[in-house]
């Protein structure tokens, strides 16, 4: 099963394509891309999305191979799983994970997927999908941490056609939007992710007008295939035929359980590259299950060996069929339906900790330390003094890790794209007062090159209200290599107005806030690179003036300081005494085993270590999701491929003699069959 793309039928013409329009062609899709987003940020009106730019955009072929983006593709998944037919003017829109194979990860993430039509024929595909502030369910941001199924996570929309040959689907839209806390925030974000994709879509067409359809598609094809020469010579320079493991940690899954394993082996087999996650935990009961789609793996893989290995490589799909990627069912990674998910974020950051962990076993001069892996919610909800609801959602940043060529940076997003909300927008749209922002001294790890330090922030709450928490890496220390320290961990802290203090658990829903309540929302750092003795000991002092370590601090790299200057000699018998004392520098340094870190927990870190995760008690429903077999739920199939570019394809058809149901009464009958389970 896969979509059928009625298009006037035209035969594939390849043409030679100048250098120079290659350029031109690559460049202007682009900045296409760019344009995208700052389309989404002029209209959006959620601060996740406006603010923090928690959106992700791609231009596609007319094979959904992604030529321009940023996550990957996951045009792919939706073309593969949906059941009907794709035409000039149509629209698509979803939030079903488990409907597209995991192309977007949680129900918060609303997907538009554009085909693009020039003469009659698909060319292309514009995409972009955005997390929503609020997607309904049991708790204000939809990510509930206690969910054991993702009944409980808000509404879920499968794959429909919001605009049926250009004209909108306005009680689909209605219906939707009926599910959720703030349709109107809604409503603008999904309209500024879908006037993004109109913007590309005018940019392809207009390249296709210039140069021509066959010119267009030409060159598609060859940035393509050039990444794909680019990268089988990469991974034959820096992967070994011979398999290298190493395996990771979720602390814990909200509900009492963990840590979780995600575990990896890699190796290659001429030009082709094995992921292999045999040994990761199976799937959770709580909602930190990670949905992993296949092309979304091999674009962080494919990323992150261009950014260690040569930054020059342009990114784009075409080195996919080079990578094999391989998650056993009923996984942490690939669990099956109807595991909640809506708190994959801590799964899907650590994957950049274990592949950092993996190449750099490879070729130890490209080892990074583990670092701010995750992006930590705030949620704050509730009415003010005049009635009116509020609600805020907010990532926080974190400590990136120490690298080969120097330190990681202090108070960093994982994404990079991703900006801080400033605090003045934050007081003046919500009833809360910013008491501080400040990096944590010592909180990167010590090192040759130091680890970035985490941020504290003090919220001062000033209207009663709820607070949810998504964090990690509580329990667990982000890692330090080649002799550095780990970075510190993550806390929380509530500080009641009477003066009472209450450590809080790292993932946590339905914390009740008063007036005067400060919570103080600390952030991990990243681990250290390297020998801290080795590092220079006048960068060390500089390091204590600008506030990013302390005195007593300096002294886990062998530093003294007299005043404002380096005690040299007191630095030299230090450093000689701490050099002395210890053993051989270990390669990975994770702060203990976890049998150490459990019995040090409590004393550590104010909370309960977690519990051995038990066996999953969720079974896979017994019956495939909506507009889609049993056996298509399981099993991805491959689209079929026409001479024509890739995809089923055909002509103007006859409409079937069954009519189908409307894409209302089919989400009307999906959201009726997830009442009835629950």
């Amino acid at each position: 099963m896969s979509a059928v793309i009625v298009e006037t039928p035209r035969p594939a013409r390849p043409v030679e394509v100048e250098t120079a329009v290659l350029d031109i062609v690559e460049n202007a899709l682009r900045n296409a891309r760019f344009e995208m987003d700052a389309v989404v940020l002029r209209t959006a009106m959620s601060p996740g999305i406006r603010e923090q730019h928690d959106a992700f955009p791609l231009i596609a072929d007319r094979r959904g191979r992604m030529v321009a983006g940023q996550f990957g593709s996951f045009i792919d998944g939706f073309l593969s799983g949906y059941d009907g037919t794709v035409e000039e003017g149509d629209v698509f829109f979803t939030s079903d994970p488990y409907a597209c194979d995991g192309a977007i990860s949680h129900a918060n993430d609303w997907l538009v997927l554009l085909p693009i039509y020039h003469q009659r024929a698909l060319v292309g595909w514009a995409a972009m999908f955005g997390h929503m502030s609020d997607v309904g369910g049991k708790v204000p941001g939809s990510l509930p941490t206690d969910a054991v199924s993702i009944h409980e996570e808000g509404v879920i929309v499968p794959p429909v056609k919001l605009f049926r040959g250009g004209t909108l689907d306005a009680q689909l839209l209605d219906t939707v939007l009926n599910q959720v806390r703030l349709p109107s925030w809604n409503r603008a974000d999904l309209n500024a992710v879908l006037a993004s994709c109109r913007t590309a879509e005018t940019r392809v067409r207009e390249l296709c007008d210039r140069f021509g359809v066959d010119t267009y598609l030409s060159t598609l094809d060859l940035l393509l295939e050039r990444n794909r020469q680019a990268m089988a010579k990469l991974f034959r320079q820096v992967i070994p035929e011979q398999p290298v493991t190493f395996e990771d940690f979720v602390d814990d899954d909200g509900r009492g359980e963990g840590p979780f394993r995600i575990r990896c082996t890699l190796w290659r087999d001429g030009d082709r590259v094995i992921l292999d996650f045999t040994g990761t935990s199976d799937q959770a009961d709580g909602s930190i299950n990670f949905l992993l789609n296949e092309n979304v793996l091999r674009m962080f893989f494919g990323v992150y060996t261009i950014m260690a290995v040569d930054p020059l490589i342009l990114f784009n799909d075409g080195f996919y069929p080079l990578v094999d990627v391989r998650i056993p069912e009923g996984s942490l990674l690939k669990p099956r339906r109807p595991a909640a998910i809506s708190c994959r974020t801590h799964a899907l950051g650590r994957l950049f900790d274990v592949l950092a962990g993996l190449l750099g076993q490879c070729e130890p001069d490209f080892l990074c330390a583990a670092g701010f892996s995750s992006s930590p919610h705030l949620m704050f909800s509730g009415l003010d003094r005049s009635g009116k609801w509020f609600q805020l959602y907010q990532i926080g940043f974190g400590g990136v890790p120490a690298r080969p060529i120097g330190d990681g940076f202090d108070g960093h997003s994982m994404w990079p794209s991703f900006t801080n909300v400033p605090n003045e927008y934050l007081e003046a749209y919500y009833p809360l007062r910013i008491e501080s922002y400040e990096s944590i001294p010592d909180s990167g790890g010590a090192g040759l090159h130091r680890g970035g330090n985490g941020i504290r922030v003090g919220y001062r709450f000033l209207e009663p209200g709820q607070v949810s928490i998504h964090d990690d890496r509580w329990f667990t220390k982000p890692w330090g290599v080649l002799g550095g320290e780990p970075g510190q961990r993550g806390t929380k802290i509530l500080e009641r107005a009477d003066g009472s203090r209450q450590v809080v658990p790292a993932k946590c829903d339905h914390v009740a806030v008063t007036p005067g309540d400060l919570l103080h929302f600390v952030t991990w750092g990243g681990g250290g690179w390297g020998d801290p003795l080795q590092r220079d000991p006048e960068q060390v002092r500089y390091d204590v003036e600008q506030g990013l370590v302390t005195v007593e601090g300096a002294r886990r790299y062998g530093v003294v300081l007299a005043g404002d200057d380096v005690d040299h000699g007191r630095t030299r018998a230090l450093r000689a005494e701490l050099a002395a004392a210890r053993q051989d520098l270990p390669r990975f340094n994770r702060g203990g085993t976890l049998e150490e870190l459990k019995a040090r927990c409590l004393t550590e870190t104010g909370l309960a270590p977690p519990r051995e995760p038990s066996r999953s008690r969720l079974r896979g429903e017994p019956t495939a999701a909506p507009g889609r077999t049993a056996d298509t739920a399981r099993t991805r199939r491959p689209v079929e491929a026409d001479r024509a570019g890739g995809i089923r394809s055909a002509g103007p058809a006859p409409r079937p003699e069954t009519p189908a149901l409307s894409p209302l009464e089919a989400l009307v009958h999906h959201i009726a069959r997830q009442v009835t389970r629950r």
